[in-house]
């Protein structure tokens, strides 16, 4: 909203496609990380494992072209091929976060938002919109939950995310569609689109 609002309807909508590609780089970081962990490895090489594959994955689909529902269509592939690949857990360990967790990840969202709108033009629109893909929230949530109570969890956030990407892609995909005929009413429909995507697949992840 920030970029369409300070650089126009064709800049938001280039940084929305690099957000889409963002996404696979954001797989690639759930993989990585859940493969490294799974062998015993500590948080730290866990997270630069991921890391290192968002910034690969990331530089290597940056400029691809493709039409967003093509996009769409294949990072549910990508999903589904990410979430069988990583096993569900029959037990879940209870983790309980420290009271500084949610400012913490407010204030890292918050200072992510103002580096990347401020840095835009820099940038470019495909690097700001894959920038702002990079998990934060769930390499903190995952990183709490590796330490207090061990892989097992972290590797359980990671599956979580990636059924929580059906509706993040779902999200600006309607961005992508409609951005620039409608405005900024396209973001009332990126929202129901997001929210309807994300009740389905919190039934198929319940079940």
């Amino acid at each position: 909203m920030f970029l369409f609002r300070d650089h126009g309807a064709a800049f938001a909508t280039n940084a929305v496609v690099g957000s889409m590609l963002g996404i696979f780089a954001t797989i690639a970081w759930a993989l990585s990380y859940s493969a490294v962990a799974q062998r015993g490895a500590g948080l730290a090489l866990s997270v630069a494992a991921g890391l290192v594959s968002f910034a690969v994955l990331g530089t290597a689909m940056r400029e691809l072209t493709a039409a967003p529902l093509v996009l769409y269509l294949a990072l549910v592939i990508a999903l589904i091929v990410g979430i069988r690949a990583i096993p569900a857990s029959l037990t879940h360990d209870d983790v309980r976060l420290p009271s500084w967790d949610l400012p913490a990840r407010m204030i890292l969202a918050t200072v992510l938002v103002l580096t990347i709108t401020n840095a835009a033009v820099l940038l470019g629109p495909r690097l700001a919109g894959l920038l702002a893909t990079v998990p934060l929230y769930a390499s903190i949530l995952a990183g709490f939950g590796h330490t207090l109570a061990g892989p097992r969890a972290a590797i359980d956030v990671w599956r979580g995310l990636l059924f929580g990407l059906f509706g993040f892609g779902a999200f600006y995909l309607m961005l992508a569609l409609f951005l620039e005929p409608i405005g900024l009413a396209a973001f009332a429909l990126a929202v129901a689109a997001a929210l309807i995507t994300q009740l389905v697949t919190l039934r198929v992840l319940r079940s």
